[in-house]
């Protein structure tokens, strides 16, 4: 038999049957049709579930399905990532372990024909990753990531499944950086298709989120009313910026010391530190400190790494003051990047508290809600699953966008506050009106 030669047939109480198909065909859990008036939802990369979740969470979608080949670091190799089992805990549905780089039309018809059982297919959310576009890796600007073209590979899914809207979340370098020909490829196949594509770059903490997150938004649609954006659900309106403050966001946790697990919350949790981390951290000033101000330190010379004093040498910092440092309490997080296990990688240390920010705290700073779960059997994957994610709270704005598009009636704004977050929609405020405007 072929590598995607069975099935697996999601029966209506959720166990999984399995049953040999035609050689060629993808490893998918399939859900039956339905009289359900709910539109059909497929996630592709669905990785920890934090774009399916918004959508999970709205009553118009059902999410019929999703994919993702679970890779963590490229030393650790595929399927070590777990993150399905995150979103099997959250969502209830186990997504199809599969490399999406590797997909063919044989197997996406396959999975038009028995993953919707007929249905029409409303809305296909697919996020490549991101890794090989941001400017966090400095290679980016001179390599094309393989990854990249992954992008591209999302309008087979499309010219297949014929979705109504498509969503797609990437980093800004998507729209705007050295291979951004990869998504103008993309929306040449789309808008050839017929699909009206709107594509935009924001600040996420304008929606709400407790993050300085910069990103790229693509909502491409068949539908008559044309694609929307976030700022036209946000139209007149504005978040106090309290709400997006650390201090908001996590201050009301309990205490806990690095590795020490909370017996209430078991994700309010941090790793271990070694004896010459712990010293480090401690000696970096709370709210907002970082390893900067170790050069006046009585203990600098031990306190300081070789590259720190390399740095420190050259007076070039960079964008390294952000290690080993620590969050401000009333200012966003900074970005959470998928290697946010440890102190070393950014400022992902508490802002009093001497450790790492646990699990629980990043979460609530990604826009999870806070009954969230986590699985991928190790703290460094459940970091790296908090990272990868599309933060639910704004995706959660997202369905009520996409609903909005098929309904033709606009939200009301404080209805797509995702519940469980530490935004409320009293957060919610009249913007000013700009002078000459009416």
């Amino acid at each position: 038999m072929g590598r995607h030669s069975d099935f697996l047939r999601l029966s209506l109480n959720g166990h999984a049957d399995i049953l040999s198909h035609h050689q060629g065909a993808i490893l998918m859990n399939v859900v039956r049709p339905s009289d359900s008036p709910r539109r059909t939802f497929i996630d592709l990369f669905s990785g920890a579930g934090g774009m399916t979740y918004g959508f999970h969470t709205h009553p118009s979608f059902r999410v019929v399905g999703a994919f993702d080949g679970e890779f963590g670091k490229p030393s650790s190799g595929k399927g070590r990532l777990g993150c399905n089992e995150t979103f099997r805990l959250n969502i209830g549905l186990s997504p199809t372990p599969v490399d999406l780089a590797r997909v063919e039309d044989a197997d996406i018809e396959a999975a038009r024909c028995d993953r919707l059982g007929g249905l029409d297919l409303d809305v296909l959310s697919a996020c490549p990753p991101c890794t090989g576009f941001s400017r966090a890796n400095p290679n980016n600007h001179l390599d094309d990531d393989e990854r990249n073209s992954l992008v591209v590979r999302t309008a087979r899914w499309v010219r297949i499944l014929k979705p109504r809207v498509l969503v797609m979340e990437n980093a800004r370098e998507l729209l705007k950086g050295n291979f951004a020909h990869h998504f103008r490829e993309l929306r040449r196949q789309l808008e050839g298709m017929g699909y009206d594509v709107r594509a935009t770059i924001h600040m996420l903490d304008r929606f709400g989120l407790p993050q300085r997150r910069e990103r790229a938004l693509v909502v491409a649609t068949r539908l008559p009313i044309g694609a929307k954006d976030l700022e036209d659900l946000w139209q007149g309106f504005e978040i106090d910026q309290k709400a997006t403050h650390v201090r908001r966001c996590i201050a009301h946790l309990p205490a806990v010391s690095a590795g020490e697990r909370h017996p209430d919350d078991p994700f309010h949790v941090s790793p271990k530190m070694n004896g010459e981390t712990r010293d480090r951290i401690r000696a970096i000033p709370s709210d907002g400190g970082s390893w900067i101000d170790l050069r006046d330190h009585r203990d600098a010379d031990r306190l300081m790494t070789p590259a720190m004093k390399r740095y420190v040498a050259a007076e070039d910092f960079g964008s390294h003051p952000d290690v080993y440092g620590r969050m401000a309490w009333d200012r966003p997080a900074v970005t959470i990047k998928r290697e946010c296990a440890h102190v070393g990688n950014g400022r992902y240390s508490h802002p009093e508290q001497d450790r790492l920010c646990t699990i629980r705290e990043l979460a609530l700073l990604q826009g999870f809600p806070k009954h969230y779960r986590f699985g991928g059997g190790s703290l460094s994957n459940q970091y790296r699953h908090i990272g990868d994610a599309v933060p639910p709270l704004i995706s959660h704005q997202l369905a009520h966008l996409v609903d909005w598009m098929f309904t033709g009636e606009k939200p009301e704004l404080a209805d797509c506050v995702l519940p469980g977050t530490r935004l409320h929609a009293e957060d919610i405020q009249p913007a000013p009106i700009q002078p000459g405007r009416i």
